[in-house]
């Protein structure tokens, strides 16, 4: 039995009822699944942003957690004007006196002036030889001076040597410079001519232009020549840059402890330590007048990682010169949780106790970082106890997208029931008033019968 026209027996709006009928049965079930799901996804939101608090500290131990980090040395000079320094966390601390009697010099030589550099030389070779390392160029009847200075520059196997034309007076020479300075690498050069004449001999007898030297430093008294006036190894660890050079100057060079480094690193600690701490106030706070509670408000997850943390952050730690704890090195908690610097204190224990600061932070298994850091990787490292929650909640959702999906076939399915069956009656009500409008004008033709008029 069918129906060409919803509603046109009865004159009902069958869409319309059918459609509040289910949204009537519909919108509670869906309120409570969007409930349910704005919780879910509230929950994976505070355990990310929760992962990633903590990742940041974690992070942030990473340089306390080294030895290196508290072995960097720094080094001064008293004016830079003669020399400056670098300096390996290998070097010793300590102060020295230096002078610059010489600075290191690279030798040039100059071949015989010609009038024109672009006229052509005669067949043969040049060899260049520095430090005992030497290349030839090979020299055509067609070769001037300004194409050698091009062949000697590109040469792949130049051992060190840099060609130019310098014009004087006396007319042009090619120049030759040795790229390092010091006497062991002066320049060589060997002409061989194949011609007829001696050009390339008698152009390329190289007169000296500017002598090759050595630096000559002075360290509390004690000479050092050098090849170059970066001067490694005069000093462990040290490494001079020579600028200037006066025997008479004395520069004081100091090498110490860079406590700056390691400050620097603590406050990083701290004002991680700091930030996570918000963090997890603000996930499981209660705002008493609103009455509202914080996503983790009463979850024993960010209680749990407080405790811990804070349980180390108050410990004292052993070390080869007594026990030592944050707060004797001028990190001390507030009342509300977070952690400050007495900068004073922190100076002072670097000054006179590096060495126990040191042990106190990165003492395999038991030092303040390497202990924060174990922790901290059961939570947020790969398989964690926040990825298990994740998973849980993920497993969760899933579930209940499952469970929207049931719902919606019954609510598909009573949506269908629905309008079967209101379209049922509206066709018998549709036959009814058809059938009754029949009856009626039947009776109205009976004989001698008189409709009433109301």
């Amino acid at each position: 039995m069918g129906l060409t026209s919803v509603g046109l027996g009865s004159g009902l709006d069958i869409n319309g009822i059918v459609s509040a009928l289910v949204t009537s049965e519909q919108a509670p079930k869906v309120a409570q699944f969007n409930s349910k799901e704005g919780a879910i996804n509230a929950e994976i939101s505070a355990l990310g942003s929760l992962k990633s608090a903590l990742s940041e500290f974690k992070d942030s131990l990473s340089f306390l957690s080294k030895t290196d980090s508290f072995d960097s040395q720094s080094v001064s000079v008293s004016k830079n004007t003669y020399l400056t320094a670098s300096v390996t966390n290998s070097a010793v601390s300590g102060s020295y006196s230096v002078s610059v009697e010489q600075l290191a010099q690279s030798q040039k030589v100059g071949s015989l002036a010609v009038s024109d550099v672009t006229a052509p030389l005669d067949e043969g070779s040049l060899n260049f030889a520095v430090d005992g390392n030497s290349f030839d160029i090979a020299v055509t009847a067609e070769d001037t001076l300004q194409t050698l200075v091009a062949k000697i520059n590109a040469d792949e196997n130049n051992v060190g040597i840099t060609a130019t034309i310098v014009n004087s007076d006396d007319g042009a020479k090619l120049v030759l410079t040795s790229n390092k300075t010091g006497t062991a690498n002066n320049v060589i050069v060997s002409a061989t001519d194949t011609g007829a004449g001696t050009v390339l001999a008698d152009t390329f007898a190289m007169t000296e232009l500017q002598p090759a030297k050595d630096s000559i430093v002075y360290i509390d008294g004690l000479k050092l020549t050098s090849s170059s006036n970066t001067v490694e190894g005069a000093i462990d660890g040290v490494t001079l840059n020579l600028r200037e050079a006066d025997i008479a100057q004395l520069t004081t060079l100091t090498v110490k402890q860079n406590t700056n480094s390691i400050k620097s690193g603590i406050k990083s600690f701290v004002e991680a330590f700091n930030a996570m701490s918000k963090t997890i106030t603000d996930l499981t706070s209660y705002n008493s007048a609103t009455q509202t509670a914080a996503v983790l408000q009463g979850d024993s997850l960010p209680r749990g990682i407080q405790s811990q943390l804070r349980g180390v952050i108050s410990s004292a730690f052993s070390t080869s010169g007594g026990n030592l704890s944050l707060a004797s090195i001028g990190i001390t908690t507030t009342r509300s949780g977070t952690l400050e610097i007495d900068d004073d204190i922190l100076t002072e224990a670097l000054t006179n106790n590096v060495a126990g600061i040191k042990e106190m932070f990165t003492t395999e298994d038991t030092g303040v970082a390497t202990k924060l850091d174990g922790y901290l990787d059961s939570y947020v490292g790969t398989g964690s106890i926040i990825d298990s929650r994740d998973s849980s909640l993920d497993s969760n959702l899933e579930r209940l997208n499952d469970q929207r999906e049931v719902f919606a076939r019954k609510m598909a399915s009573f949506e269908a029931r629905l309008f079967k069956q209101y379209n049922y009656m509206d066709l018998i009500v549709g036959q009814l008033s058809t059938q009754s409008s029949d009856l009626q004008s039947r009776l109205d033709s009976l004989p001698g019968l008189v409709k009433q008029n109301n």
